[in-house]
């Protein structure tokens, strides 16, 4: 079973960005990869079936509205198992603090070192697996 993970940003250009990026892997169907454009909408999604299951959420922290904080915020009061991956153009120590302390699993820097983020999105879909 391949590893399901939700992408929350704002901007529209990140779904073929992750598209392109994670191309074999979407093909080989390792991974299944969904997108929200906004908090409200990942909120949305999460309330209805996730197919296959949701595994990991990867969220922008700056985003109008609902910011990736309050999401992660919000997701680890209903689904405090499900990992969340907190990533922002903005890597100062002050949220990458709050982000942990929230109880984000990684945080990461824009732009993405996407090899980096599939040893994390490993890491963190095998633990618990057994």
């Amino acid at each position: 079973m391949g590893v399901s993970i939700l992408v929350v940003d704002d901007e529209q250009d990140v779904a073929g960005l992750f598209k392109r990026r994670f191309r074999s892997e979407i093909k080989a169907g390792t991974y299944a990869v969904h997108f929200a454009f906004s908090g409200d909408e990942a909120l949305k999604m999460l309330k209805q079936e996730i197919e296959p299951e949701l595994m990991l959420i990867l969220s922008d922290i700056n985003m109008p509205g609902m910011s990736g904080l309050e999401l992660l915020t919000r997701v680890k009061k209903h689904l405090p198992h499900l990992p969340v991956v907190m990533i922002t153009a903005y890597g100062d120590e002050d949220s990458r603090h709050r982000a942990h302390s929230l109880g984000a699993a990684e945080f990461l820097t824009k732009p993405i070192d996407f090899d980096a983020l599939r040893k994390i999105i490993s890491t963190l879909t095998s633990t618990g697996k057994g």
